[in-house]
């Protein structure tokens, strides 16, 4: 330094009066000597790191900012196109239902025919015959003439019966108790002052119907029992009463003739019989219908009887030697009232029976 120099151009010091110039070169050579040993450092900034971290991430979304900003003015941004979301459509489950299986009901199979041979003195009421078939089963079933002409050799088909199932039986009612339930009756429980005529007497009807509706063997009642007082037996004052008639009965059941029957002797009598379907009241009746079905208008003849079986009469023979299939069947009738010259007038009572057929040829005995 110059010896007039006033500020120390290394360390910056100011000198002031008295001070030496020497020294201060001296201590400014040896304070300078140091400083120019040393070099020149930085400033330092400290920062903790949590503040670090959240200054990078500020740079981050800076950044991103202006690049998006940047993308979206050159037009390379795209907006996203939104997808359809997946709509769950209900699945319909059907309940299942009860199934009523129905019952079968049995059925008849018809059989196949049997095939004969036709002898020497082979006839067709001979063959139907051995067969228990009728002639006309056989006309049609081998397409024969009206006469069933045969020849020996011919080779026939027999038509087997077709099995007849036979339904069920069902509860057919006594005479009382099919009146009892057509007319209705009235409960009635005896009182302790009660008499079997007394009660006969309010209701109208006698004792001895009381009895028989009631299974009683005296005219002895007690008190506390139940009696069933039939309606339709009171004892109406006038000229004539009404009686209520039953329900209608059940069809005949055919015994004989079996179906087919044939009958060529001349002498023999035929006799139809069928099983009861009860106990008739006095205006009720069958009605048996005999009728030719072989002859081109067909004979017929009805007869009314009250028993069950019935005596073909003789005159309904057919009148040529060929043999007649003659059909018949029996219904229970019920009288509704008389003509003028008095003859019953009937109607229906119940169901018709099954029809049967039987063969029958010769010639009219008188």
């Amino acid at each position: 330094m110059n010896e007039s120099a006033t500020r120390c151009l290394v360390c910056g010091k100011i000198f002031t009066e008295g001070d030496e110039p020497k020294s201060v070169v001296r201590r400014a050579k040896k304070s300078s000597g140091n400083q120019l040993d040393r070099k020149p450092r930085l400033p330092e900034v400290r920062i903790s790191l949590p503040i670090a971290i959240g200054l990078v991430l500020l740079f981050l979304v800076i950044g991103a900012g202006v690049v998006f900003a940047l993308l979206q003015t050159t037009g390379r941004v795209v907006e996203p196109t939104a997808l359809p979301s997946a709509t769950l459509t209900p699945t319909i489950t059907f309940t299942p239902t009860t199934t009523y299986t129905p019952t079968l009901a049995m059925s008849a199979t018809p059989l196949p025919p049997i095939e004969y041979t036709v002898k020497e003195s082979d006839l067709c009421s001979s063959i139907a015959a051995l067969f228990n078939v009728s002639i006309s089963s056989i006309v049609l079933e081998n397409n024969l003439t009206a006469d069933c002409f045969l020849s020996p050799g011919m080779v026939l088909k027999i038509p087997q019966p077709t099995p007849t199932i036979t339904p069920l039986p069902t509860g057919t009612l006594t005479g009382s108790e099919a009146t009892l339930a057509a007319c209705g009756s009235i409960d009635y429980i005896v009182a302790n002052t009660d008499t079997l005529l007394g009660i006969a007497l309010n209701y109208g009807v006698s004792t001895d119907v009381i009895r028989q509706y009631n299974g009683m063997t005296s005219d002895i009642v007690v008190a506390g029992s139940p009696l069933k007082i039939p309606l339709c037996e009171r004892i109406t004052p006038g000229p004539t009463s009404t009686p209520t008639n039953p329900p209608p009965y059940e069809a005949p059941n055919l015994l004989l003739p079996a179906d087919g029957s044939s009958y060529n002797t001349s002498g023999e009598t035929i006799t139809l019989q069928w099983a009861g379907i009860g106990t008739l009241l006095s205006n009720e009746a069958y009605e048996v219908v005999i009728e030719d079905i072989t002859e081109g208008k067909g004979r017929k003849n009805i007869a009314y009887v009250t028993d069950t079986k019935y005596i073909v009469p003789m005159n309904f023979r057919p009148s040529d030697p060929a043999p007649h299939v003659i059909k018949w069947h029996v219904e229970p009738v019920r009288q509704t009232g008389s003509q003028d010259d008095g003859t019953p007038i009937y109607a229906s009572a119940g169901s018709r029976s099954e029809s049967r057929t039987f063969i029958w040829s010769g010639v009219t005995v008188q």
